[in-house]
């Protein structure tokens, strides 16, 4: 037997003060009315109803038990309240990962928005760039770099995540090919740097391709140290678009081998499948859409 629906039964017996009446407001018969009594009381081993053909009456058992079912109902009533709640609007907890550069550059930014918008709403944030469980450990979305082979997860495109290279503004000396860049002491242009291995570049319709000489003048394991280094003229500077923004918006960095730049790589939401996902997930889906809309926007516009 259903317990919350042989407690709500019960309520509905002791308040309508017949087996009828009980009927009528649960919308069942009043034999099945009976049996769900007939059931508590068994499975409680005790009587909750003295019944007579012309009146019922609680037992001491029944007093207690009516009490405390009534508090019951009040709590699971409250619980669905709380969910429907979390149904219309967004509310609640919701638990991010996101790459470490694109999740603190471009994800928390627009989570910073995103709250201001819905402050019913509750993000944990955590960067990091391993791919999580997120059944396992507890996640609401994730954002990942790449192609996603998971089918038991909802997969959407977000944007493209674009490599670009750059040096500082007004250097001297033409640089449209790798190779311009390769041999230092031909074109007196430092070699390139902040790659950790040889990095292969093919420009898009040419065949062959050019590898990077892996001596870079400037090995360092922190992005924006590297930028901070290009912008003081170190040499050239390969990293996401994304990271680069503020840096092009200002024109401390300029655009060079345009046509020899990595393909770039897509950037997906990952959530688990759900048919009525709760609105702080698509809210916060359709949020970062827009935002990673506009974003790449601006950084194409800047230039």
């Amino acid at each position: 037997m259903d317990k919350l629906r042989g407690m709500e039964t019960f309520i509905a017996v002791v308040e309508c003060g017949s087996f009828t009446g009980a009927a009528s407001r649960l919308g069942l018969s009043a034999v099945m009315v009976g049996k769900y009594i007939a059931q508590l009381e068994s499975q409680l081993a005790t009587r909750l109803l003295e019944r007579n053909t012309r009146r019922q009456s609680l037992t001491d058992a029944g007093r207690v038990y009516f009490d405390e079912a009534k508090r019951v109902m009040e709590q699971v009533s409250i619980a669905e309240s709380a969910v429907e709640r979390l149904r219309l609007a967004p509310a609640g907890t919701l638990r991010v990962s996101a790459p470490t550069s694109f999740g603190a550059s471009v994800i928390a930014p627009l989570t910073a928005t995103f709250l201001q918008a819905w402050p019913a709403v509750r993000v944990e944030l955590d960067l990091t760039n391993r791919m999580v469980d997120l059944v396992d450990e507890g996640f609401d979305l994730a954002i990942r770099i790449g192609e996603i082979h998971q089918e038991d997860l909802v997969a959407r495109y977000l944007a493209p995540y674009r490599m670009g290279d750059l040096r500082r503004a007004g250097l001297s000396g033409a640089l449209r090919d790798p190779r311009d860049a390769r041999g230092s002491r031909r074109s007196s242009l430092p070699v390139p740097y902040g790659l950790d291995r040889p990095q292969r570049v093919a420009a898009a319709g040419r065949r062959g391709e050019v590898r990077w000489k892996r001596d870079a003048v400037l090995r360092c394991n922190d992005g924006y140290a590297l930028r901070q280094a290009a912008i003081a003229g170190a040499g050239l500077l390969m990293q996401p678009e994304v990271l680069l923004a503020d840096a092009l918006a200002s024109g401390s960095l300029v655009r060079v081998l345009e046509a020899w730049t990595p393909q770039p790589r897509p950037v997906h939401l990952l959530w688990r499948q759900d048919r009525r996902p709760l609105p702080k997930l698509t809210q916060f889906i359709a949020h970062l859409q827009q935002g990673m809309a506009d974003a790449l926007t601006t950084t194409r516009a800047s230039e």
